[in-house]
């Protein structure tokens, strides 16, 4: 019989948005700083089927595995800190594993049995888990918060969990809310201790409470006493999460607080080695001095957590040019040429809709005549093509998407994308190859001639329009291996102006980051 993999728990109480998925990933970084093996779930009890059609304002960005899954931005948290390409069977949603039951009850799989919340669904869960569950220990992060009704099902499946593989094999995480009230000056811990007594209620007795408020400075050892005494949880299983500059910092906070107990639940007492970690925390400010400004061209600006893995990816190749990324958020619906020239660099993203798109292409059109750093990514590179096809003379190009006719969109839908506009899971999802061109920048970036990177999209640029494209400044520097897709354009004659058709961020790693964007920032600093 194999090693017995070990389980970690991660539930949250008091409000959503608390910090599970960041808590759950520097868990995960501290076992492996440890030299434990780990893997990592999230399971969501939201009715879809999958994150492809929730609304990025609401929910953030959807984050797109290298098999095509589109999921929760707690994925890409998980993918960066673990330095782990994760697959579908990483994000577990509601939805999925009701339409899977409502399916084997209507092919007749259950033999007439009343078909139940527990034990079908909750017996789906724990399949799902054990299906995911890879190495020493695996973590799974139950979205939400613990009293929701959607979520009961997920709960309790976990407690089910726990027993059927024994007590001492799971460890609870409980990750609570402790507001700061001005008025009086004090925390108040009530909400956290009915957000534990639920937890209770359920029958799950949590190992670790993490404790989130707001401001950088760490509340009074009393804060935890109370929390512990009130729950029964054991000081040693209170960690104290403040608010931090990076979310890179997690690490050594959870080391710092929960490295007995985490050496005690694995057997393994080796120290973790977290000097990459606290390289990245402790970034010597006179090392790190020179500031670039990219200018991010979005119309989701009020959430940032839209363009989550762009972001980071930008704060990631910064850091690896030895310097710090200053986001300046342009919004789409407003952008000036004023915009565009105080920054040292652009960026558009990808995104569906046509709200924003003139703003996107302007900012296309500004960097190709005024020789500005540009990346796009996905419709970054669609709004690229039609910028420079205006340039190259035609004055109506625009996409199909957003109304062009036949004669001018020089963006165009995809075969076998036709009618599918408004359905989840049907785009061009997950890692596909791409040739690049000999002696192109993207090649020489890249350092190959070829690349492999995510996709998530419907809408491709239409190849009877390459003559303007390239008046109008712009040259394909990358297709599909059978020449169908066009990959990536560039612009020879200028400083750095790549766009790709791929979400490059997917790939992005804070120890590690993406080529473009490191080129990206190369560029703006040549322009400070």
């Amino acid at each position: 019989m194999g090693k017995q993999t070990k389980f970690i728990f991660v539930t949250g109480g008091v409000l959503s948005g608390v910090g599970k998925g960041i808590t759950a990933a520097s868990i995960g970084a501290v076992l492996q700083a440890k030299g434990v093996s780990v893997s990592v779930q999230k399971c969501d009890p939201y009715l879809n089927v999958d994150a492809g059609l929730l609304n990025p304002r609401e929910h953030g960005e959807c984050f797109v595995t290298k098999d095509g899954a589109e999921t929760d931005l707690d994925l890409g948290h998980y993918e960066r800190f673990l330095d782990l390409e994760l697959t579908q069977k990483n994000a577990t949603l509601s939805g999925r594993l009701l339409r899977d039951l409502i399916a084997d009850e209507r092919a007749g799989k259950f033999g007439g049995q009343t078909v139940q919340l527990v034990p079908h669904l909750t017996n789906s869960i724990k399949r799902a888990i054990t299906e995911a569950a890879e190495g020493d220990v695996h973590i799974v992060e139950i979205g939400g918060t613990v009293g929701d009704y959607e979520g009961l099902s997920f709960v309790e499946a976990i407690r089910e969990y726990a027993h059927e593989v024994g007590r001492d094999n799971c460890l609870f995480v409980h990750v609570v809310y402790v507001p700061f009230l001005e008025a009086s000056r004090e925390y108040k811990t009530k909400p956290a201790q009915n957000a534990l007594a639920d937890l209770r209620g359920f029958g799950i007795m949590p190992d670790v409470v993490g404790v989130r408020t707001e401001g950088h400075n760490r509340p009074p050892k009393s804060i935890g006493d109370k929390i512990a005494v009130s729950s029964g949880v054991r000081s040693e299983g209170i960690i104290m999460m403040p608010n931090v500059d990076s979310v890179y910092e997690v690490p050594l906070t959870v080391s710092r607080d929960l490295g007995a107990l985490l050496s005690s639940f694995t057997g393994n007492r080796t120290e973790p080695d977290l000097k990459r970690w606290k390289r990245l925390a402790e970034r010597d400010t006179t090392e790190y001095k020179k500031e670039v400004t990219i200018g991010l061209v979005a119309k989701y600006i009020d959430n940032g957590d839209t363009y989550l893995s762009v972001t980071e990816a930008l704060k990631s190749a910064a850091w690896a040019e030895k310097c710090e990324v200053n986001i300046q958020w342009i919004n789409a619906e407003t952008a000036t040429d004023k915009d565009f020239a105080g920054v040292d660099g652009i960026l558009v993203p990808g995104g569906f809709g046509t709200r924003g798109v003139e703003g996107k292409i302007a900012a296309a059109e500004y960097c190709i005549k005024h020789n500005k750093p540009y990346l796009g990514i996905c419709l970054g590179l669609q709004v690229a093509v039609i910028a420079a096809a205006r340039l190259g003379g035609m004055k109506n190009a625009n996409s199909e998407e957003f109304g062009a006719g036949e004669g001018d969109n020089v963006v165009y839908i995809m075969d076998g994308q036709q009618g599918k506009q408004s359905t989840g899971g049907t785009m061009r999802l997950g890692d596909y190859p791409a040739y690049l061109e000999n002696g192109s920048l993207v090649s020489e970036i890249y350092g190959l001639t070829s690349a492999s990177e995510r996709h998530r999209h419907r809408y491709e640029v239409n190849q009877r329009f390459i003559q303007e494209i390239e008046k109008g400044g712009l040259v394909v520097s990358g297709k599909s291996p059978d020449g169908t897709l066009v990959e990536y354009v560039e612009a020879p004659a200028r400083n750095y102006f790549i766009a790709t058709q791929a979400h490059p961020e997917f790939k992005s790693r804070p120890f590690r980051p993406h080529l473009l964007f490191s080129g990206l920032i190369r560029a703006a600093k040549s322009e400070t």
